[in-house]
């Protein structure tokens, strides 16, 4: 039996977190994640209204730190920041891994933290710690709001127009205000009780001019899309907003330098557009959005170790942050090398100590260095690995002479009972992703392999490679679902990652019955443990035993049955034939796809 709870006609701390979320509201935020706990149950019920009302999205997550990445994920794809709600205590400590991948990612995001008031911090009372800036050096924006102590009846009152501008202050840091990049906010909101009361009767009010007055998703501009321009700012990324124009004069990069152009994570289609215009090599990791275009380097890791080619490059124009392979950190690190970042929502990058930082470039008009990048691409070529499976030999299956028929169809048969390895994988998955879809890469050993082996296709690419932890990978991709969804897009979602970090981010399959269902495949390689230590030095050092006590990670985990206990359509495939037919048949939901692999 539920025991009966008083509830008064009027909270302060309901007018206050009415008066703070409506503010952000009518900003352009249209996503709340939400934790569920009782110091925060007026934000908490709010946002169930503003759901009511239609006018934002609301994510219910019981774990804060998938709360957070999911967030995350919606900022990735919206570069508008989801706000974060939750209570006090550990709730709030557990937003920190996905507060730091949002800010050496420069990604948006607003933490909204309940708190107890400030006469119960350090005194021993219950779930109650020092929140105040716990995120201290690695958010844009860090608030401590003053307690609530009044009940606006008219939506007019000082309080509740002090809130209306620190939201007003909290969003303009997190898109990147202030000369800043995107990055997290922090508002800690302490309340004192009663923690809930009736909703302030002007939350309603006007709420069908509101929608009347919310911006347009579809007209999101795509940085760098016109090839033809002069100007090439960073900042990419899939889903950018509208770009302010730069600070300063763009510089001017002069023709003669032996230049190569680097698109890290998050680089772009901005770099592409460089490189095209330059005549210069791309050299484009795979989670950049910029591995297109005609100036692609396939084997880009052997060429850079080539003298001729990477021993050759005097100068570097580098977007995104490039974290996967360590030629092009070898390359970027070298003082003999003029190195020029052009700025974007990462952290910057000055790994010589030397490297200029820019908020954008433009190219000299003069003649390309075509012996430079003949070069490289003829190196590219001879260096492009075709993972396609053969084609079936029809003259062959239609012949009359039945030996020549039945080695057509031994071969075909052969093809289709072939083993899926880590090369097949990610070429299937990169194969069934087409622009209108979303390509998520997890910390995996399969994005080093998909780096090494793809080739150039222009995706919409996602990857947390700001600190490149495993964890959050799964939540990432459903909010950057969602946020793709509820923009319009037609196309699936894909995650692309390992069994470790699929365990590691297990909670994330956990969403409510009647939410919105995001049009998800998590293709999960199955190898049975952590392969990737078998590339590191520790392998050279550490014996079989200690390597798999303690490095491994070994499990006989059943992810069927994980898949079956969330909700999740499983299958199983371990051909590349069945492998293909899974990824391009119709996603209607979620889905959690196993693929066995060898150690």
């Amino acid at each position: 039996m539920t025991p009966d709870v008083p509830r008064t006609a009027a909270s302060p701390a309901t007018d206050a977190a009415a008066a703070l979320l409506l503010a952000l509201v009518e900003r352009g935020v249209s996503h709340v994640v939400l934790s569920p706990g009782s110091r925060s149950q007026a934000l908490a019920l709010v946002a169930a209204d503003l759901e009511r009302q239609g006018r934002i999205r609301l994510h219910v997550r019981i774990d804060e730190r998938v709360a957070g990445f999911t967030a995350l994920g919606i900022g990735r794809e919206s570069r508008m920041p989801a706000a974060v709600v939750c209570t006090s205590g550990t709730a709030v400590a557990n937003l920190l891994p996905a507060v730091l991948e949002a800010h050496h990612s420069g990604v948006p995001l607003i933490l909204l933290t309940a708190d107890r008031p400030p006469e119960l911090r350090g005194v021993g009372a219950n779930q109650t710690t020092r929140q105040p800036g716990l995120f201290a050096p690695n958010v844009r924006f860090d608030a401590d709001v003053a307690t609530p102590d009044e009940v606006d009846d008219h939506g007019t009152a000082a309080q509740t127009s002090a809130l209306r501008t620190l939201a007003g202050e909290a969003l303009d840091a997190a898109l990147g205000g202030g000369g800043r990049p995107a990055g997290p906010v922090h508002v800690n909101l302490p309340y004192r009780e009663p923690l809930a009361g009736e909703l302030p009767p002007w939350l309603a009010a006007d709420a069908a001019s509101a929608a009347d007055d919310a911006p347009d998703p579809d007209a999101d501009a795509r940085e760098g899309e016109d090839a033809s321009g002069a100007l090439y700012q960073g900042g990419g990324g899939i889903g950018d907003a509208d770009q302010p124009e730069p600070e300063s004069a763009p510089l001017v990069l002069p023709r003669g330098p032996r230049t190569v152009v680097i698109a890290g994570a998050d680089a772009g289609p901005a770099a592409e557009a460089l490189a095209h215009v330059g005549g210069w090599p791309l050299i484009a990791e795979i989670v950049s959005g910029a591995r297109f275009g005609r100036h692609v380097v396939h084997g880009y890791r052997a060429l850079l170790r080539r003298d001729d080619l990477g021993g050759a490059v005097e100068r570097a124009v580098v977007f995104g942050h490039p974290t996967l392979s360590r030629e092009v950190t070898a390359l970027v690190s070298r003082a003999d090398v003029d190195v020029v970042a052009v700025g974007g929502p990462g952290e910057p990058l000055n790994l010589n100590g030397a490297t200029r930082t820019v908020d954008a470039v433009a190219v000299a008009p003069e003649g390309v260095d075509r012996d430079w990048l003949g070069t490289w691409m003829r190196a590219s070529h001879d260096a492009a690995v075709d993972l396609a499976p053969r084609a079936p030999d029809a003259a062959g299956l239609a012949s009359a002479v039945p030996h020549e028929r039945l080695g057509a169809i031994a071969a075909e048969m052969a093809v289709l009972r072939a083993p899926v390895d880590r090369a097949a994988l990610v070429d299937a998955v990169w194969r069934a992703t087409w622009p209108h879809d979303r390509l998520v890469f997890g910390s995996s050993r399969l994005v080093r392999v998909a780096d090494t082996v793809l080739g150039g296709k222009k995706v919409p690419v996602h990857a947390n490679r700001g600190l490149a932890g495993i964890d959050g990978t799964i939540a990432t991709a459903v909010g950057v679902a969602l946020a793709a969804q509820a923009a319009g897009a037609r196309g699936v979602t894909r995650v692309l990652l390992g069994d470790l970090a699929t365990l590691h981010d297990v909670g994330a399959l956990l969403i409510p019955p009647g939410e919105d269902e995001p049009r998800l495949q998590v293709v999960v390689g199955n190898d049975g443990g952590g392969t990737i230590f078998d590339g590191l030095e520790v392998a050279a050092v550490a014996g079989a035993d200690a390597m798999r006590r303690v490095l491994y990670t070994p499990h006989a985990v059943r992810l069927e049955q994980l898949a079956l206990a969330y909700g999740w359509e499983y299958h199983r495939v371990t051909t590349r034939s069945a492998l293909d037919q899974v990824l391009t048949a119709p996603v209607g939901g979620r889905q959690l796809i196993e693929v066995p692999l060898e150690r």
